[in-house]
């Protein structure tokens, strides 16, 4: 970054740029996506949405080692528009995910897939709380299509989350207790935290952690192993 440029604004002199200026700059001194950020901060702007780096658009094979290191516990990986990337074994097992065939878009299936609520003793207590984070995500890009479609789907297929989007609550991403009913291993207790990976700003990781309720380590773990031969019951 360009000392001078850089020198003036951290010591708050009153420099006024455009937005469109400052992509210039980055753009002429080959500026990475994280400086061209700082930049926007530092001229007391919001900075824009972060980009992928064509370096890193190739990451699933390190990511996809991620979550399968996470096992026995349930991971997923999903996409800014709550699309399912991709999600480990104990995952299917516990969650039911991809019961269906190819992987769905978690939001429209939080609210439409028989077996997922069949299972989630927490649905109702939940709902509001996954609605009011997939805002905060949808709310910096409000035009885009992509978030249109899939609130397009949602909302056709369920009264339900018509009617909590309605109440307009936000909420950054973060933790949520989940109690589950297995068809086989009984009630369940786990805290997913979402997670979002620096150098692919538009993914977000999913990791479910056993709470100290119910055995659930310890029948996560034979439901990954011994009773993995299980774990289409149900689905």
């Amino acid at each position: 970054m360009s000392q001078g440029m850089n020198s003036s604004l951290e010591q708050g002199r009153d420099i006024s740029v455009s937005p469109q200026v400052l992509d210039a700059v980055a753009r002429v001194l080959r500026l990475s996506d994280a400086e061209r950020r700082h930049l926007y901060v530092l001229a007391g702007l919001n900075p824009p949405a972060p980009q992928v780096a064509p370096d890193r658009r190739d990451m699933c094979d390190g990511l996809r080692r991620l979550i399968d290191t996470w096992m026995p516990y349930p991971a997923h990986i999903m996409d800014r528009y709550y699309n399912c990337v991709m999600f480990n074994h104990a995952a299917a097992v516990v969650l039911g995910m991809g019961h269906g065939g190819a992987p769905g878009n978690c939001l429209v299936d939080f609210f439409t897939d028989p077996l997922y609520r069949s299972r989630n003793r927490s649905w109702e207590r939940n709902a509001r709380t996954v609605v009011a984070q997939f805002r905060a995500v949808y709310a910096a890009s409000p035009d885009d299509e992509g978030f249109q479609e899939v609130l397009a789907e949602v909302s056709a297929a369920s009264p339900e989350f018509r009617r909590i989007w309605a109440a307009r609550d936000i909420e950054d991403q973060g933790q949520i207790r989940k109690e589950l009913e297995h068809p086989v291993a009984g009630r369940l207790v786990v805290e997913s935290t979402a997670m979002q990976v620096p150098a692919r700003p538009d993914l977000l990781v999913v990791l479910h952690a056993p709470l100290d309720e119910a055995d659930t380590a310890a029948k996560l773990e034979w439901l990954a192993g011994e009773g993995s031969a299980v774990r289409m019951l149900g689905a």
